[in-house]
């Protein structure tokens, strides 16, 4: 896969931090949120809202509204693990949103045993976005991110680390710094809709055999969509997701 520049992001710690400034935000996108409209199938919940969040089945669903000139989002839930996203954002660079499930881990990369997790999605052959793990540190200092797919004008932030065969997968490896912490994307050398990652070896390759960060106590384990463009409406839905281990 050829390096691609990814698009401009805006501090990383504010998109994915627990919420502390809900409503003056929502303000932001007001009516232009409110154009889209929940799907049917949104059995337990939905959401339009910026920042709309529940918490189902241990797993924490966020709307995530986060980047500028973002159109209308809304967020669906049949459970914490099966759930969905409606997005129309206009054809224009910089990441939107990112959609997610969230997952709390809160243990030292030593002290875990097992940490993994499968997913199953269904996304759309238009518009730019990549499905991603979103792998964070307790004092979000660092940022794992493991690209399962991408479509359209995204790539990652920083530079090539070379291919690494990891947890189950093969991946492009890119190390970077958004100014707010230190960014190490994974992209799997082909698109892949449905399967399991082994987390930890790649924490632990990450720690071990590059140094790149020491026992950092791993905080959430978020999976789901950085959404660029989705122009005139494009669906996104999580089939099933577990994240396990400890």
């Amino acid at each position: 896969m050829a390096p691609r520049t990814r698009p401009t992001r805006t501090s990383s710690r504010a998109r994915t931090r627990t919420l502390t400034a809900l409503l003056a935000p929502a303000l932001a996108l007001g009516a232009t949120v409110g154009l889209a409209s929940a799907p049917a199938q949104a059995a337990v919940w939905n959401s339009c809202d910026q920042w709309g969040n529940t918490t189902l089945d241990g797993y924490t669903l966020y709307n995530n509204i986060w980047g500028s000139g973002a159109g209308s989002q809304c967020v669906w839930a049949n459970s914490g693990t099966n759930w969905g996203v409606r997005a129309d954002h206009p054809d224009t660079g910089g990441i939107k949103s990112y959609p997610n499930a969230k997952k709390v881990i809160n243990k030292p990369i030593t002290s875990l045993s097992a940490l993994t997790s499968s997913y199953d999605v269904t996304v759309p052959t238009s518009g730019a976005y990549n499905t991603s793990y979103d792998i964070w540190d307790t004092d979000y200092d660092y940022e794992i991110m493991l690209w399962v797919n991408h479509h359209g004008a995204v790539g990652p932030l920083g530079t090539s680390q070379g291919t690494v065969s990891l947890g189950g997968h093969t991946w492009n490896v890119y190390k970077g710094d958004n100014g707010a912490n230190e960014v190490f994307s994974f992209l799997r050398t082909s698109d892949s809709d449905s399967g399991t990652v082994n987390i930890l070896p790649i924490l632990k390759w990450i720690k071990d055999t590059k140094g790149w960060m020491g026992d950092e106590t791993i905080g959430d384990v978020q999976f789901g969509y950085e959404i660029t463009s989705s122009a005139g409406g494009l669906d996104f839905r999580t089939d099933s997701l577990t994240v396990s281990g400890g």
